[in-house]
Order: structure tokens, then C-alpha cells, then sequence
């Protein structure tokens, strides 16, 4: 079964966002990966906002390329929010502990108030 996703960002009150759409897969690593790497050199904010809202599947390859992210941020002094995450999701960052690093907000509009 090939999963299907499309990883993309934006620009919202001077924040990054990545937004994952699809599943988050060994097969979105690289876009994942790809994608942060341009929101990084592109804008020099020390937050990022992760966009989940359209995401339902997330394996241990798409855990891990999370966990790439979160130490890069976290190594520079930033601040990364996952937003739009389903009940799912959110249960599975809390049994990976993925939850103790990042803010996780309902919205964007929520993150980008608390950030």
C-alpha cells in the first residue's frame, strides 16, 4: 500500500508553517525533511507551527522525522507547536513522549497567541 501525502508551508503573522496533508510515512521523510530545511534557511523566526489538521496516519518513520525537527529547533532556542491534531495523534505524541517538547494547540490561531 503506498501512502499518499503533500507537505507544504506558509506564512502566518510572521510564523513558519509546515503543513503535513496525508499520511506521515518513511514516504513523507524526505518531503518532511525537505520542507523544513526550506522553512529554515528562508525565515529566521525561532518558532515553527505544525500543521496537522488534514493528517491521520503517522508511523514510526514519520515519529522520527518529527523528532529530527523537534531536536533542531530545540538545539537553536526555538519553540515548535503542533496544531490540528486528532485525538489519535495526540495519544500517540503522549506514548511517545513526543508531547513533553512541544506545545500542542487546537488551531493555529491558539499557537500563534500563545507563542
Amino acid at each position: 500500500m503506498k501512502y499518499q501525502h503533500k507537505i507544504t508551508s506558509d506564512m502566518i503573522s510572521s510564523i513558519p508553517v509546515i503543513i503535513i496533508e496525508g499520511d506521515l510515512t518513511s514516504d513523507a521523510d524526505g518531503d518532511a525533511k525537505g520542507v523544513y530545511s526550506e522553512v529554515k534557511e528562508k525565515y529566521t523566526s525561532q518558532k515553527i507551527i505544525v500543521n496537522f489538521e488534514n493528517t491521520k496516519y503517522i508511523n514510526s518513520s514519520g515519529i522520527a522525522t518529527l523528532i529530527h525537527i523537534i531536536q533542531d529547533v530545540n538545539e537553536k532556542g526555538g519553540t515548535i507547536a503542533f496544531v490540528g491534531m486528532s485525538d489519535h495523534l495526540k495519544k500517540v505524541m503522549n506514548i511517545v513522549g513526543i508531547s513533553d517538547f512541544v506545545q500542542i494547540f487546537n488551531t493555529n490561531n491558539d499557537a500563534l497567541k500563545a507563542m
